[in-house]
């Protein structure tokens, strides 16, 4: 049997408005309409490198994948100087905020632009790069992180993340695609 090639012609009811991919421009010009464009549900698929183990063998405990599911939600911006923030609900734990603040000298808020941004006890500075894409440094010395987020379309993220062992080598490294996941049509009616 063939499968059906009709296209539905009714729709019973559109996504309600929290269940929309956020309206931000793509590709993100400045802080706040990237931050604004990771909010949604995400498929994260990750693949984690144990750089300080060199591979054995028969040894595959260096390596790991998984997948895993990520909520964001966006946090408006709470003064002049404040982009906005994320709030993150990872896989297991509770969940974390991220509040950035945009560096004073930089009022434009442009690609290339910097700042500042604390979640908890951690914080770090980030950096917009004309191409889109954002990095983050977690700490500072032995023991940072650095991480990239890119964006190749509105619903397909890329992240990478280095950490740094206590020796100032990479110790741990990570790829992540993630899939914003987006509410299904409703069924048809009639």
């Amino acid at each position: 049997m063939a499968p059906s090639t009709a296209v539905p012609t009714a729709v019973s009811a559109a996504p309600s408005p929290a269940e929309q991919p956020p309206a931000v421009p793509f590709p993100p010009g400045d802080i706040a309409a990237f931050l604004a464009c990771c909010a949604g549900e995400w498929l994260a698929l990750r693949s984690c490198f144990q750089l300080e183990e060199a591979p054995q063998q028969e040894d595959e405990h260096w390596h790991s994948s998984g997948r895993a599911e990520l909520r964001i939600s966006y946090l408006e911006p709470m003064g002049p100087d404040d982009p906005g923030g994320l709030a993150v609900q990872p896989p297991a734990g509770p969940p974390r905020e991220l509040r950035f603040r945009q560096e004073a000298n930089d009022p434009g808020s442009s690609p290339g632009s910097t700042g500042t941004f604390r979640s908890g006890e951690d914080q770090g500075e980030w950096q917009l790069w004309p191409d889109g894409s954002l990095d983050l440094r977690i700490g500072s010395g032995p023991g940072q992180r650095l991480e990239r987020i890119w964006f190749t379309k509105p619903n397909l993220r890329l992240r990478s993340s280095i950490e740094q062992g206590t020796d100032g080598r990479p110790a741990r490294a990570s790829f992540s695609s993630e899939i914003r996941r987006l509410p299904r049509p409703a069924a048809e009616t009639g």
